[in-house]
């Protein structure tokens, strides 16, 4: 069941993060980065759709009993459909998602959307690193084709927060704010939850909270270029791999599962 847990984990962090991006289509402030963002969101996505295939296989694995207590929410379970990557992104309440608070958080300003980007762009370039070595060779394989697109998404975002804290004046408080506001939310990233317990101690992932440093090193290292101050505040929200989520996370599923939710089993 962990291994299960933790692979939707994973998915769930690339879906509402994709979701998130998303949003920017048509309303980035400039044509490039509207396409740079747009094409983002559907790596997202489609490193989701990887991992939800994955998840459902792990799921029709699972003993008869273990099926009907992997999932609380109520539409999945009557779904007469297959559980396949489309029910399981479009038929989950809020509380079965696992994904981390901070990528659920709203898009806010362009610095935001930076910041949030930049900082699980740098962590999941370093969890797909590792994840490209695991002996579940299936998930390496996801990883190992995931890291080419991570690599991108993490010079993209590194350079933006360059770009604006080392930029204008405005600028500069923007993308200070952004962090500052943000910051609270990466704590999370290295607090393992019992999916990624069982996955480190199974071998198959490594220890989130083994990454921590590494990634504050290179977060540091871009701040420090981009002439901003690398906050002092280590309180840590926390909750959302349990499935305690912010309201935001319910708007966000409001808008991608409206039509899995009024045509469930719905094909194009």
């Amino acid at each position: 069941m962990h291994h299960l847990y933790y692979i939707l984990q994973l998915a769930d962090n690339a879906l509402i993060l994709g979701q998130r991006l998303g949003e920017w289509c048509g309303h980035a402030p400039i044509l490039e980065q509207d396409i740079a963002l747009t094409n983002t969101s559907l790596d997202d996505i489609g490193q989701a759709r990887s991992l939800y295939q994955y998840a459902a296989d792990l799921f029709y694995a699972l003993p008869e009993a273990e099926k009907k207590a992997a999932f609380s929410s109520p539409l999945l379970q009557q779904v007469a459909g297959p559980v396949d990557e489309d029910s399981l992104a479009g038929l989950r309440d809020a509380w079965d998602f696992r994904n981390i608070l901070l990528v659920e958080q709203p898009n806010g300003d362009w610095a935001q959307t930076v910041a949030r980007s930049f900082f699980f762009d740098i962590f999941q370039f370093l969890l797909y690193t590792e994840l490209s070595k695991s002996p579940d060779f299936r998930l390496a394989a996801i990883a190992e084709k995931s890291l080419k697109e991570v690599a991108y998404h993490k010079r993209w975002s590194s350079e933006w927060v360059i770009r604006l804290g080392d930029g204008t004046p405005e600028s500069h408080r923007r993308m200070q704010d952004a962090v500052e506001k943000l910051w609270p939310y990466t704590g999370e990233m290295f607090l393992p939850s019992p999916g990624e317990t069982f996955a480190f101690e199974a071998g198959i992932a490594p220890d989130v909270a083994s990454l921590s440093d590494a990634w504050r090193a290179e977060v540091v290292d871009i701040l420090q270029q981009a002439t901003l101050q690398v906050p002092d505040n280590n309180w840590i929200q926390q909750g959302g791999k349990e499935g305690r989520h912010t309201e935001h996370l319910g708007y966000i599923l409001s808008d991608l599962q409206f039509m899995q939710r009024a045509y469930p089993g719905m094909e194009w």
